[in-house]
This record gives structure tokens, C-alpha cells and sequence, in this order.
């Protein structure tokens, strides 16, 4: 790995080249996928089916292109006993989790007459996109599911490409199974994304799409944003390393090699105070490397946006952190805890040496769809209030808007809204005569 004394100016460097991997980069896509979405807006099925032949080798019907009961029994059968009981776990664990995250509806009266409130209400329809092939991560699915579930969305439906037999990978099945996904069809693509943002013959339209994808779906994700909600434009995975010299440089360097491992473009960055363990765990990730079975994507991501950033103090490394906002935040010191008051800008926060990014990823609860290419800034995780909807409810009588009706007039006619205004001033039009 790359090691960077850390400067103001290797700063702004490092972060012009991050932001290169960002989705919004790649427009010489964007016309490709606005022909699929036009195409499958107009033409429903016929277009979703062609697609489905073009792109996954794979001829699909109206009466093949829904998963049937009978295979996803199939699929328990192909997946270990062992991690079918883990996913469940998993799920358990993920649930709990969110379950922490519902509000209420809530009512406010006022002794004059005047009633203001929040109403909470769950989306009518999600749905889901699943990559397939060598991307199907069935712990992506759990966590997209799980928390439209506890939501209260009344129905969820999933999209996933099929392989050239027309088969869907046993665990992303087993998965949508367990999680509770309501329909699941044989789509993938922007040709999928397009059939749940608009609806075809087959495929319902949905209010929100959620799940990650390549870049031809986070691009019609973009595109059809507005027809429908959509979670975010998820750019590559990414790891920082906030780490001093207590910091194991075996641990630091598996951590990294965790994201390293997703595909070309993640990224992995350690930021430390200490030269010794910069070349500690430089030496510990050749090592590991070697080793490692997806080592020509490791090697490539690490060439491209791997750094070991070299910083005078902790502050310097911890604001560092905030500039880059990354999707998984690493606090290997003394006092993890103090650090982590400091760091502002982070998808998720992992603190100490026994909490490793994968736990996150597949287990402890808190979801793993989170903020990437600096968004972590203003976006959030993946959570149930992006599964619900807030309508404010207001109610005046008659005595409580007498008293403010003024008020509201010359608010209006400030801004030359007369017709506002008279909607107030009609009201006591006959006590002014």
C-alpha cells in the first residue's frame, strides 16, 4: 500500500481521487440506461422479457418470471442447514435492531381549541433489488427487507436476475424467505429497476426502491428517482482505519483487506499517528494478500485507492476522517470511545479491536446499506423511517385562528400572495363590518 505523509495538500488530493469512483462520474451509461427505462415505461413485459434474454441468457414469461413456492423449497435444500440458522440469527438480530428505530403518531392540544400532530404511516409497496451471479450477497437482502418489515409495509417485492437455466441463487432466496419478501420475480438490471418504478403486466409499481446494484442500476435508480423513492446511488465499498500504536497491525491489516476484497474501485485507508504500525501492517497485508483467493481485485483496488495516511496527531487524523466521510469508520486506539466523540462523518462506527467491520456487515443488527463517496456528510444508514411516511396534521377553531388571522395576512400579502391572505381574512369578513 501507498504510504502518505499527511498534508493538506496530499488531503485534497486523496479526495479528488475517491470522489472519481462516484456513480454520478459515469455518464457515458446514462443513455443506455434511459433507452431501457423508456423502452420497459412503454412497452411493460415485452420489453422487461427481451431485455431478460439479452442481457442474463435467459428466456422468461409471464408465467416463469415470478419465483414459485416450489423453488424457493428447492433452494432450502441447497443451502448448508448450518447458515440457514445463522441467516435466521442474523435476521433476529437485525430486527431487534430496528424495532428501536419505530416513532408514533403523536397529537398536541391546545386549551384554545387548536390540535397540531404527526401522523406516521407506512409506505404501500418496497421493493427490492438483489444482484446476481458472483455479486448475491443474501445478508444484502436481510437487511434491505428487515426493516420495511418492522415499517409496516404491507407488501414487498424483490427483483433478482436469473442465470441462463432460469435459476436464482438458492441463498438469496433462502434470504428473501426468511426476511419475509412477499413476491420475487426473475428481473435484473436497469430493466428491473424500471419495472418497479413504472409497472408492467407482471411486476406491480412500487413507492421505493431500495438494494445495491452495478452501475447501470444505481444509474436508473438515479433516473427514475421521483416516479419513486429510492434509498441512495450507492457508490463502492469503502473501509478508514483510525488507528494508533496500540492498534494490532495483523488486525488493522485484515480489516482492510475486508473491503479491499468487494471490487476495483473500494477503497481501503488507514490514517495513523504511528510510522511503526504504518509499516507493520503494510508488511501484514502483502502477507495476507498471498493468500487470499480474490487477490487480483484486492491488488487492483489497493493500486487504485488503498493509502496508509501518516498523521502528526489524532486530531489531524480524526478530522482527515470527517473530510472523507466514509462508508465504515475503524477506531483502533487506546481510548476508542473518547475518539469516536470527534468523528462527525461516518456511515457506521466500529470501536475496538474485537468489533471488525463483517460483524456489521452480516450480524450485530445495525444496517449495513449505508452512505458511500463522502455522503456519510448528510445521508444515513438504511433505517425504518425510510420505510414510513409523516403527514402533519393541524387543526384551528374558530377562537384560536381569531387571534392569529392578522398575523397571517400580512404574512401573505408580504409576499404578494393575496389570494393566501383573503383565504384567512374571508373567515371574519362579517365580525369586521
Amino acid at each position: 500500500m501507498r504510504t502518505i505523509k499527511l498534508t493538506a495538500e496530499t488531503k485534497k488530493d486523496i479526495l479528488n481521487n475517491l470522489l472519481k469512483r462516484s456513480p454520478n462520474n459515469y455518464g457515458q451509461y446514462e443513455s443506455t440506461v434511459a433507452e431501457i427505462i423508456s423502452n420497459v415505461r412503454e412497452e411493460g413485459d415485452k420489453a422487461l422479457f427481451a431485455y431478460t434474454e439479452q442481457f442474463d441468457h435467459c428466456k422468461v414469461s409471464a408465467g416463469s418470471v415470478r419465483v414459485t413456492a416450489e423453488e424457493i423449497a428447492e433452494a432450502y435444500t441447497k443451502v448448508d442447514a448450518g447458515l440457514v440458522e445463522v441467516m435466521k440469527k442474523s435476521a433476529e438480530n437485525i430486527r431487534t435492531f430496528h424495532a428501536k428505530q419505530l416513532h408514533n403518531s403523536w397529537i398536541e392540544t391546545r386549551e384554545d381549541g387548536s390540535l397540531l400532530g404527526q401522523k406516521i404511516t407506512p409506505i404501500g409497496i418496497s421493493g427490492v433489488y438483489v444482484p446476481g451471479g458472483k455479486a448475491a450477497y443474501p445478508s444484502s437482502v436481510l437487511m434491505n427487507v428487515i426493516p420495511a418489515k418492522v415499517a409496516g409495509v404491507k407488501k414487498i417485492i424483490m427483483t433478482t436476475p436469473p442465470d441462463a437455466d432460469g435459476n436464482v441463487y438458492a441463498g438469496t432466496l433462502v434470504a428473501a424467505d426468511i426476511a419475509g419478501v412477499d413476491e420475487i420475480y426473475k428481473a435484473g438490471g436497469a430493466q428491473a429497476i424500471a419495472a418497479m418504478a413504472f409497472g408492467t403486466e407482471s411486476i406491480p409499481k412500487v413507492d421505493k426502491i431500495t438494494g445495491p446494484g452495478n452501475i447501470f442500476v444505481a444509474l436508473a435508480k438515479k433516473a427514475c428517482f421521483g416516479y419513486v423513492s429510492i434509498d441512495s446511488i450507492a457508490g463502492p465499498s469503502e473501509i478508514l482505519i483510525i488507528a494508533d500504536e496500540t492498534a494490532n497491525p495483523r488486525y488493522v491489516a485484515a480489516d482492510l483487506l475486508s473491503q479491499a476484497e468487494h471490487d476495483e474501485l473500494a477503497s481501503a485507508i488507514l490514517i495513523t499517528t504511528s510510522d511503526k504500525l504504518a509499516e507493520a501492517v503494510d508488511a501484514e497485508v502483502d502477507a495476507f494478500v498471498k493468500q487470499l483467493s480474490r487477490k487480483e481485485i484486492i491488488g487492483k483496488s489497493l493500486e487504485n485507492y488503498g493509502y496508509i495516511l501518516l498523521a502528526e496527531t489524532m486530531e489531524d487524523a480524526v478530522e482527515t476522517a470527517n473530510e472523507i466521510a466514509s462508508e465504515h469508520v475503524e477506531i483502533l486506539t487506546a481510548d476508542p470511545y473518547a475518539v469516536m466523540t470527534k468523528v462527525r462523518n461516518a456511515g457506521a462506527l466500529f470501536l475496538g479491536e474485537y468489533s471488525s467491520e463483517p460483524l456489521g456487515d452480516y450480524y450485530a443488527g445495525p444496517n449495513h446499506i449505508l452512505p458511500t463517496n463522502g455522503t456519510a456528510k448528510f445521508f444515513s444508514p438504511l433505517n425504518v423511517d425510510d420505510f414510513m411516511k409523516k403527514t402533519s396534521i393541524i387543526s384551528y377553531s374558530e377562537q384560536a385562528l381569531r387571534k392569529v388571522h392578522k398575523d397571517i395576512e400580512l404574512f401573505a400579502n408580504s409576499e404578494g400572495l393575496t389570494a393566501h391572505a383573503n383565504s384567512i381574512k374571508v373567515r371574519f369578513e362579517e365580525r369586521q363590518r
